[in-house]
C-alpha cells in the first residue's frame, strides 16, 4: 500500500489492483499502525482511505491460519477475527482524526465494513458495496452486524446480509450508507477538498464529537449527557475553542491550528 501526508492529511491508498485491493495481514497491520500514528501526530488533522484500480477493497486476503500440521483448532477463527479484522475496524472507529473513505470501486466484505466504519464516505458512481459473506456460507465479520444496523436499521441490514446482492453507489447513498456519490473522475478531487476542509477544522473538537456520536447508540441518555458535558469541559481548554470564540466576538473567520 501507499502512504503520504500532504497539507496535514494522511492518505492511505490500498494498491493491489490485481486483487481488487484485498487486504493481506501485512496491509491490515500497516493501516492500523498508520491510523494510530495519525491519532498521535498533531500535524495530521485528517485521514483519507482509498484504493487503486477497479476496487476499493475486496475483503481479506488471508494466508495461513492453521497449525503446523495443517489443521485448524477450536479458537483459531475467533482469535484471527479478534486480532485481525475487528482490530482494523476498531482502529478506524477509534482514530482521533476524522477518517474519510473515498470508495473508488468494489467494496466487499471486510472492504465494505472498512469504508462504512469511516466517519464520512464518498463513493464513485461505479462503486458498489457487497455483503459477500452469505455467498460463501459465512457469518458477517469485521463488525458488519454492529455497523450496518446502526447506519440503516436492522431490517435493511438483514436484507443486505441475507441476500448478498451488490448495492450500487447511488442506492447506497439513498439508504444512508454513503454521504455523496460523485462521477468517477471527480472522486479524488472531491476527497481532497473534503479532507482539506476537515484538516482546517478544530481538530480536537472533531475528535470529541466523533467519540460522542460513535458512543451515542450504545448509551442511555444520562450517560450521553454526562459524556457531552465532559467533552465540552475538556474542549474548552483547547486553543482552537478559544480561537473560535474570539473569532465569533471579533466577527472574523476563526483560524484553527489543531491544538
Amino acid at each position: 500500500m501507499r502512504h503520504e501526508t500532504r497539507a496535514q492529511v494522511s492518505y492511505l491508498t490500498l494498491s493491489r489492483p490485481e486483487t481488487l485491493n484485498a487486504l493481506t495481514p501485512g496491509m491490515r497491520e500497516r493501516v492500523i499502525a498508520l491510523l494510530s500514528e495519525a491519532s498521535a501526530d498533531p500535524d495530521v488533522r485528517a485521514v483519507v482511505v482509498t484504493g487503486t484500480g477497479r476496487g476499493f477493497c475486496a475483503g481479506a486476503d488471508l494466508r495461513g491460519g492453521t497449525t503446523a500440521t495443517g489443521e485448524r483448532v477450536v479458537g483459531d477463527v475467533s482469535r484471527m477475527l479478534r486480532l485481525g479484522a475487528q482490530r482494523l475496524i476498531a482502529a478506524v472507529l477509534d482514530c482521533e482524526k476524522p477518517v474519510l473513505a473515498a470508495v473508488n470501486g468494489t467494496a466487499a466484505g471486510l472492504g465494505a465494513h472498512l469504508a462504512l466504519a469511516c466517519d464520512l464516505v464518498l463513493a464513485a458512481e461505479s462503486a458498489r458495496f457487497v455483503e459477500v459473506f452469505v455467498r460463501r456460507g459465512l457469518v458477517p465479520d469485521a463488525g458488519g452486524a454492529y455497523l450496518l444496523p446502526r447506519l440503516i436499521g436492522p431490517q435493511r441490514a438483514k436484507e443486505l446480509m441475507f441476500f448478498g446482492d451488490a448495492l450500487p453507489a447511488p442506492e447506497a447513498e439513498r439508504l444512508g450508507l454513503v454521504n455523496r456519490v460523485v462521477p468517477d473522475a471527480e472522486l479524488e478531487k472531491t476527497a481532497a477538498e473534503w479532507a482539506t476542509r476537515l484538516a482546517a477544522g478544530p481538530t480536537r473538537a472533531l475528535a470529541l464529537t466523533k467519540q460522542l456520536v460513535n458512543a451515542s447508540l450504545d448509551t442511555d441518555r444520562a450517560t450521553a449527557f454526562a459524556a457531552e458535558a465532559a467533552a465540552q469541559e475538556l474542549n474548552m481548554t483547547t486553543r482552537d475553542a478559544q480561537e473560535g470564540v474570539a473569532g465569533f466576538k471579533d466577527r472574523r473567520p476563526a483560524r484553527y491550528t489543531g491544538r
